[in-house]
């Protein structure tokens, strides 16, 4: 059977070849009635659009190299399903990596995804500790946007979660519910993402008049134990606790054992001594399937999925744009732990 051709739908649409390939990539003032036409008579040939082709025709990509390091991160996954869905709305289609280091590995992904003929890269780091980008990205010579949850000490594109503002904003709910002794719990000694949460719990204790306690803060490893002990000490030496901030999904789950080993509960009415308020920083859903569901400060990654895509499209198009930073600020969602 003869391949159908470009040529092949122009003549059956009664259009020019011009017109079909504009339709095919989206581009100029074609009416709606002629592309309706167009792609009635692709469904009806059987006709298959060859993109590589006609990208190397056009010496463009419709194609987006995305790397990554950490699937079991809520906060990746939820960002990356957001880029994927707003890349693909604009016809481009997305090329996944998952390099095991930032240094040889991720050079020869970057190299694979050069060969590849991508367009642009998104750099997507769950990694809190660091201030520098890898030499690797800083070097990038495709166009390149960075998501991360900390802010990074370098001139690039970049699209961030603003901990302070979502620290701030817990701890103001908790303040004006009645809460005057409020706690945080879990993250790891060095992790800049606490250091920022922290930052903006204790600017809004100072606004209020509040003291800061260092020892209710306590860091404590990424691990459910861990923040089950570290709750228990912290309860048992000061019962007048009545609020937490938990840092992660671990220090939430590790939260309600340690208060149920001190006699207390969950909930949110302040003037019962025997409840403890608990508000997390994004939507865990396997832990909202238990009862009571957690309030939490939304960390906005579809929005950050989304503006990511949307930067990289401009990078494309405008490779002399200055630097963007872009800061996304979470919104408190109101369940039954706060």
């Amino acid at each position: 059977m003869k391949k159908v051709s470009i040529i092949d739908v122009a003549k059956a649409a009664g259009v020019s070849v011009s017109t079909v390939s504009l339709v095919l990539r989206q581009k100029g003032k074609i009416s709606a009635q002629t592309i309706e036409k167009v792609h009635h008579v692709i469904a009806e040939l059987g006709y298959v659009h060859n993109v590589a082709a006609a990208n190397l025709r056009a010496n463009t990509s419709n194609l987006i190299g995305l790397i990554l390091h950490d699937f079991s991160d809520t906060f990746t996954l939820k960002v990356t399903t957001s880029i994927v869905q707003s890349l693909e709305q604009q016809g481009y289609m997305v090329f996944l990596a998952q390099p095991t280091d930032e240094g040889e590995r991720l050079e020869q992904c970057l190299l694979s995804f050069s060969r590849q003929g991508v367009a642009g890269v998104i750099y997507l780091t769950a990694n809190t500790r660091r201030q520098t980008l890898p030499a690797a990205i800083r070097d990038c010579p495709l166009p390149l946007v960075t998501v991360a949850q900390t802010p990074y000490d370098a001139s690039v594109d970049l699209v961030m979660r603003d901990n302070r503002q979502a620290g701030a904003l817990a701890t103001r709910f908790l303040i004006e519910r009645g809460h005057r002794n409020i706690a945080y719990i879990g993250g790891e000694a060095g992790c800049r993402m606490r250091e920022q949460r922290l930052a903006g719990y204790r600017a809004t204790l100072e606004q209020y008049g509040l003291p800061w306690r260092a020892e209710f803060a306590p860091a404590c490893e990424e691990e459910t134990d861990a923040a089950r002990l570290a709750t228990r000490r912290l309860l048992e030496s000061n019962n007048k606790i009545t609020a937490l901030l938990c840092h992660s999904s671990h220090a939430i789950i590790g939260c309600l054992s340690g208060i149920q080993q001190v006699g207390r509960t969950v909930g949110k009415d302040v003037f019962l001594t025997q409840q403890v308020s608990l508000i997390g920083f994004e939507d865990m859903l396997q832990i909202n399937l238990s009862s009571p569901s957690f309030t939490y400060v939304s960390s906005a990654s579809e929005e950050t999925g989304r503006q990511a895509a949307a930067l990289i499209l401009n990078k494309i198009k405008q490779p002399q744009m200055p630097p963007q930073r872009i800061t996304l600020s979470g919104e408190l969602v109101m369940r039954e732990s706060g």
